[in-house]
């Protein structure tokens, strides 16, 4: 059924949430000043029918503009008043209990320093003036469209074939060096989402070594952009602060590879900063590109003088039409689609060609009926210009279109530095702390948040990540339409260079820091913003750095006592002023990736805090005591809060925990295991350490683990070392602590009896995906995990007493399933010293899923693998020197790495092997030359100490890649020829005194680095173009290098050549070098002339 096309004024929910705080005033007969309360009440149910008209006629009106900006500065205090008496009052129901009217006296001591009066008496001349503006009363919005959200399918893209293709056409050019297209657009045309689509496509992807893609925005910052790139492609935080130290490292990482840097949404100009920048890229082999985007035509033509320029163009009619149909979700089978078609394409075209604009506008007309699609064809806002505000008209349709609670939602990212890639999850617990989530039925906050979320998202107000999937960002466009109905009331600090004075109507501010930054220089702006909400920290290292700034705690002193949100994440502070306790409306405090050591006890006087991260605060030593008073407590992070030892007393009090993804046990009843007992609204992931400290079962059935339904990863961890009640008392515990059976992920880590209860291998625990044995050092027998019916992944590590796996594996005698481990997909045993054997049923068909198999450091494992793994793709065997390795029949095997086995290996059908410390690596490529191996692509041989002859009989025709590594009697039998062999590396083979080299036709790239006893690399004679597609040679670290006389001759196109530290090798003799030589690198050859 249609729902019905809702959108609500901006302030409509927030007088909704005022009225809803004052009624629990008003329902006491006794309260103090009943009057003014009544007052209160009354303009705001006078006010609230008109604020939808006034939202409006604001854009033609500015008196009414006016008017909306002191009726929400006039709610603001009167939230604060109302907000901070429920406050006071209920902590002296609290300290009370008995006392069940509101104290006189804490009302008469709060109005001694705030004059109600006066707030009541402004919020009723401001609502009185509705009548002179004319302001007239709309019903109340529908809420019918806060029904729970469907999962969200990815858009597809329209209209763009030609032009990917011929972008793409453009990137796999490999002639010349580098070159730089630009993809060049207005906002919202489609830029990002078609660099995407090309960054991904499966040509793109095999053509470039490595891939890399950077967000650049509006300001373009060398060290970030630099730094960013490093971590892309090292997929690890890069330390280094220094711009020269960066650069350095990153031609290191480029050099001799060939790459695709996307630099999106670009706008810098300046020739001498980019001349600079793209210098670093030259490193890189021919056919490396940069790839960027920019609404800017002037910074294509400045970046690189060898650039391509691509000028995106709108789409087209038709291709707006197609995009609009599938985000309106209107099929052109369905009854409507006559009637809707015309009004359909009209709307269509008003959005000019712009496919976030097309999106936006479906995604709101989704499912809306008929005179809905009339109402925002026909809106006013269309008319607006967008000269004045620089905002698209059809986004400030679908925004005027959305229900208050998402307007206010919305406008609050207006906070978020441009192009910030957010949290849901945490944005969710910002939104609930500045009461801009709505109560719904049964549904907890949490819920209801993300059900904004996800409608935001499918309406394109926010969009995944293109770099990581777990995050969102806004679309430029979207954040300029946030920025611009945030008015005065939101406040981003960019930069530090100049004092910025903030208005007195600010209530939400955020500010970013980079590393030179000075915090201290806000001090003077926040002086006027007494009645501030939200001070939020944006942190834009790409790692979690101490910043150089100063901590006094001044942000506390200047009596910002509104507070609601406040994160000082990443700042390097190591304690809070008792005053944080007098932050009474405080509701969410990020201390996370701070050097804090100790919390005050008056933190806990905070009766509203929901929200309090700790996360990564690794010298935190404790927390405090009276932590049980935080009665309103919904999420607790420790995670990575490593000195804790204890959690404090009483945490069973915080009844409305949703959120504890960490709880250590302590040795006190009033700490212990039983605290968890009460806390069955906990979700999500919860990992309990020091169990050592629960000394018996009845202990653990206290802690009522079957109760919590709504914990899906849950990790039990015993400490190693400490005293056994006895092995069968531990098996009682673990039984007791029994989870409930919709559990989906179990870790139990150092486990301490001999034998595991029954119900971990229970098909009953039908949810079950994944699951994690280790250190259980008592353990002699494992469950019947082959029971699990989905479960996909098993993990088995230190069982140090454990000698055998046997039938019990696999059934019970309640055994349900005729296929044991139906839907395993990746299996894995690791340091298992006693392990002798495994052992398989007549005519087992288990594992039919398998795709992953790891055993490693098994050194007394003996017998065969399974015999039929018809899945398996990956194989990986290390340090299992008395398993006779006979590989299962695996038709898709396509990785094998085998260290350390003495067995013979048959059926290889591997992408890539690796032959490490193995004596029989002789053996092995005799079998290789010997089977059929038409996929395997790489084969790499290491720490061998026996003899090793490498023939290009040996290796299997569809081999590409070559890397031989400590093998201490390498040598080569005859010329080393090959058909596809792409690269070759060679190192610390000291045996090698001769590398003949054959015709190898397609080889690309070859290395030889510490050969100390290489002599020479032989071309024979009249072998002229023997290595015609060998672009890069580097040899390094040999000694005894004298010769490389044919290399002209056989290497006609060779590239770049890196010779180092070779003392003998003199010169080149004259034309051995080929005309093609574009770098030529001799380092450390004193002789060399």
């Amino acid at each position: 059924m249609a729902a019905k096309l809702e959108g609500g004024a901006f302030l409509s929910s927030f007088v909704n949430v005022v009225l809803n705080k004052l009624s629990s005033i008003l329902e006491d007969n006794s309260i103090p000043e009943r009057e003014l309360f009544r007052r209160l009440q009354k303009s705001l149910l006078a006010v609230r029918p008109v604020v939808d008209d006034a939202d409006h006629k604001q854009f033609k009106d500015q008196e009414v503009n006016k008017w909306l900006v002191n009726l929400q500065d006039a709610l603001y205090m009167a939230d604060d008043l109302v907000d901070e008496l429920n406050t006071k009052s209920a902590i002296a129901t609290q300290r009370d209990p008995g006392n069940s009217s509101w104290p006189r006296c804490v009302v008469d001591w709060y109005l001694e320093d705030i004059d109600m009066e006066h707030i009541v008496s402004r919020l009723e001349s401001i609502v009185e003036l509705r009548v002179h503006l004319h302001l007239e009363e709309i019903p109340m919005e529908d809420m019918s469209w806060r029904a729970e959200s469907t999962s969200l399918a990815e858009g597809d893209v329209y209209g763009r074939d030609t032009e990917k293709e011929e972008i793409i056409e453009m990137l796999l050019d490999g002639t010349g060096n580098l070159s730089v297209i630009s993809i060049e657009g207005m906002g919202g045309v489609g830029k990002t989402t078609l660099a995407q689509l090309i960054y991904n496509d499966e040509k793109v992807v095999e053509k470039f070594d490595i891939r890399v893609w950077v967000c650049v925005a509006t300001k373009f910052d060398p060290v970030n952009v630099t730094k960013a790139i490093i971590e892309e492609i090292t997929s690890s935080s890069c330390c280094i602060v220094s711009l020269n130290s960066l650069q350095t490292e990153l031609k290191k990482k480029l050099m001799g590879n060939t790459f695709l840097v996307v630099l999106d949404d670009v706008w810098n100009n300046q020739q001498t900063l980019w001349d600079s920048f793209v210098k670093l890229f030259l490193c890189g082999n021919k056919g490396s590109k940069i790839l960027l985007t920019t609404r800017n035509e002037n910074v294509d033509s400045v970046v690189s003088t060898t650039n391509l320029h691509y000028k995106l163009d709108i789409l087209s009619i038709e291709d707006c039409w197609s995009m609009f149909l599938k985000h309106s979700s209107l099929s052109t089978k369905c009854s409507q689609y006559r009637a809707l078609e015309s009004i359909g394409r009209k709307i269509v075209k008003k959005c000019k060609g712009l496919p976030l604009a097309v999106k936006t506008l479906g995604g709101l007309l989704r499912n809306k009926y008929k005179e809905d699609w009339n109402i925002i064809l026909e809106s006013e806002i269309w008319e607006l210009s967008e000269d004045d505000s620089k905002i698209v008209p059809a986004l400030s349709v679908s925004y005027h279109y959305l229900p208050s609670d998402l307007k206010q939602c919305f406008v609050y990212c207006s906070l978020y530095p441009e192009d910030y890639q957010f949290d849901k999850e945490e944005l969710i617990l910002i939104w609930m702390a500045e009461d801009l989530l709505q109560p719904m039925g049964k549904s907890t906050l949490e819920k209801i948040g993300r059900v904004y979320f996800h409608e935001l998202v499918a309406r394109s107000f926010f969009q995944p990540s293109s770099t990581n999937g777990s995050l969102f960002v806004m679309h430029d466009l979207m954040h300029d339409l946030a920025t611009f109905f945030a008015s005065k009331f939101y406040f981003r600090v960019k930069e530090f260079g100049n004092p910025h004075v903030i208005d007195s109507k600010t209530r939400h501010l955020s500010y970013t820091t980079k590393p030179w930054d000075r915090i201290s220089r806000l001090r003077e702006a926040c002086n006027g913003a007494r009645h501030m909400r939200t001070f939020l920290h944006f942190h834009l290292l790409h790692s979690h750095q101490s910043i150089d700034i100063e901590s006094d705690s001044w942000l506390l002193l200047l009596q910002l006592k509104c507070l609601r949100v406040l994160s000082f994440k990443c700042f390097p502070i190591k304690s809070l002023p008792d005053s944080i306790g007098e932050l009474i409306h405080l509701r969410y405090l990020d201390l996370s990736f701070t050097p804090i050591v100790i919390l005050p006890e008056s933190l806990c006087n905070l009766y509203n805090l929901q929200t309090l991260k700790l996360k990564n605060c690794h010298q935190l030593e404790m927390l405090p005591c009276r932590m049980h008073d935080l009665v309103n407590l919904r999420h607790l992070d420790i995670e990575g809060a490593s000195r804790l030892k204890e959690m404090p007393k009483g945490m069973g009090k915080l009844k409305h925990l949703n959120l504890l993804e960490r709880y250590i046990v302590g040795e006190h009843e009033e700490n212990g295991i039983k605290e968890l007992a009460t806390l069955n609204n906990l979700q999500g992931s919860l990992c309990i350490v020091n169990l050592e400290n629960v000394t018996n079962s009845g202990e653990a059935f206290e802690a009522k683990m079957g109760r919590k339904e709504h914990i899906t990863i849950l990790e039990l961890k015993w400490l190693p070392n400490g005293d056994i009640v006895g092995f069968q008392s531990e098996r009682g515990i673990l039984e007791k602590l029994q989870p409930h059976r919709d559990l989906k992920l179990l870790s139990i880590m150092g486990y301490r009896g001999e034998i595991f209860p029954e119900w971990l291998g229970n098909s009953s625990y039908s949810n079950m995906m994944k699951l994690s044995l280790s250190h259980c050092k008592n353990c002699n027998e494992l469950p019947s995990f082959g029971q699990l019916p989905n479960l996909q992944h098993l993990e088995i590590f230190e069982l140090d007493r454990l000698e055998q796996i046997g039938y019990e594996f696999y059934k019970n005698d309640e055994s349900l399933l005729k296929t044991p481990f139906k839907s395993l997909e990746s299996l894995t045993f690791k340091s298992m010293p006693c392990w002798r054997e495994w052992h398989f049923p007549d005519e087992f068909n288990g594992f039919p899923q398998l795709k992953s198999l790891s055993i490693i450091d098994c050194p007394v494992l003996t017998g065969d693998l399974p015999n039929h793994l018809p899945s398996l793709e990956q194989l990986t065997v290390l340090e299992c020197e008395e398993l006779a390795c006979s590989l299962p029949r695996g038709p898709k095997l396509h990785q094998l790495h085998v260290v350390g086995v003495t067995g013979m290996i048959t059926n290889v059908a591997s992408e890539w092997i690796v032959i490490e410390g193995t004596q029989l690596a002789e053996s092995i490529l005799e079998c290789l030359s010997c089977t059929e191996a038409p996929c395997l692509q790489s084969l790499a041989i290491g720490g061998c100490s026996t003899d090793i002859s490498i023939s290009g009989d040996y290796l299997p025709a569809s081999l590409q890649q070559l890397e031989i590594w400590e093998c201490k009697k390498l040598t080569f039998s005859g010329l080393l020829q090959h058909k596809l062999l792409m690269e070759i590396y060679v190192y610390n083979c000291d045996s090698l005194m001769l590398f003949p080299l054959g015709s190898l036709p397609n080889l690309r790239r070859l290395t030889i680095d510490s050969c100390r006893n290489m002599e020479r690399v032989l071309v024979p004679q009249h072998s002229d173009d023997a290595l015609p597609s060998l672009l890069y040679l580097e040899i390094k670290y040999c000694p005894r290098l004298v010769s490389l006389s044919t290399l002209g001759l056989a290497a006609p196109h060779l590239e770049e050549l890196h010779i180092e530290f070779c003392p003998k090798i003199k010169s080149f003799p004259e034309g051995s070098l080929p005309q093609s030589l574009a770098s030529l690198w001799i380092n450390g050859c004193p002789k060399f002339a």
